[in-house]
């Protein structure tokens, strides 16, 4: 993605900044806590997935089941609201809890039993598995890098639709297409189109494409900052967690 990390002061289109849901999963408030693990469900189940397949080389059947089994009961024990942002990073947390939680269930040589009658969680492990293959072997050493990788992935794609969402409702989707057709274009694909053909495309002048640009790269690195910072535990997690991201420090 190009640009991104630009900012200015001067614009500020998106809600102020949301309690962090880190914060929430240890709340008394059930719903506060409920819906918080579903946010997380939505960064970590795909890092979840591929740590289980590389780092314990668990089978595809396995690592599914095992991915549900975390959640469910990080669900049903809340046992993820005991973060202490003095000790570590959250996802440095959460893996840990994971290791321990495959450790248990390798210790009882079966798989653990989903409790309470909970659902099935409706997560898309064919394309997690087939993303997981198309990356290739990777050195079992290397999977907290892995981990990292995912986890990246899963932040910016949230804060992409995020801030589609946002474009959509202030009338602004054309700024959001010209941003989708210059800055996340495939990593596959040939080069960008330039800005003379954009502007012949969205029947805009040069000088316009220009302007939206500068706009969505703006406001869509306020979304990564904004999503980023309701995935920490704290202040001085945000701020390292931004500064490794984007290279720039967090406003």
């Amino acid at each position: 993605m190009t640009g991104f990390a630009e900012h200015d002061e001067r614009t500020h289109r998106f809600p102020a900044t949301r309690h962090s849901i880190v914060e929430a999963l240890a709340s008394d408030n059930p719903e506060a806590g409920r819906e918080a693990l579903g946010l997380l469900v939505s960064v970590y189940w795909k890092p979840v997935y591929g740590y289980l397949r590389l780092r314990w080389g668990l089978e595809p059947e396995a690592a599914r089941d095992l991915t549900q089994d975390f959640f469910t009961e990080a669900m049903l024990r809340g046992f993820l609201g005991g973060y202490d942002p003095s000790r570590a990073r959250f996802r440095t947390y959460l893996r840990s809890c994971l290791d321990h939680f495959a450790a248990k269930a390798r210790r009882a040589e079966r798989r653990l039993k989903r409790g309470g009658g909970a659902r099935a969680l409706p997560l898309d492990f064919d394309g997690a598995e087939a993303a997981f293959v198309r990356a290739g072997q990777i050195a079992e050493a290397d999977a907290e890098a892995r981990f990292r990788q995912e986890w990246v992935r899963a932040l910016l794609t949230g804060a992409v639709e995020a801030f589609r969402a946002a474009c959509e409702r202030e009338g602004k989707a054309t700024q959001f297409q010209l941003f989708a057709r210059y800055d996340l274009s495939p990593e596959e694909a040939s080069r960008p189109p330039t800005y003379r053909q954009l502007a012949e495309e969205f029947a805009v002048p040069v000088t316009q494409v220009t302007n939206y640009l500068a706009w969505a790269r703006r406001e869509f690195r306020r979304q990564v900052l904004q999503t980023l910072r309701g995935l920490c535990g704290s202040e001085a997690e945000f701020v390292a967690e931004a500064r490794e991201l984007l290279g720039v420090e967090a406003p």
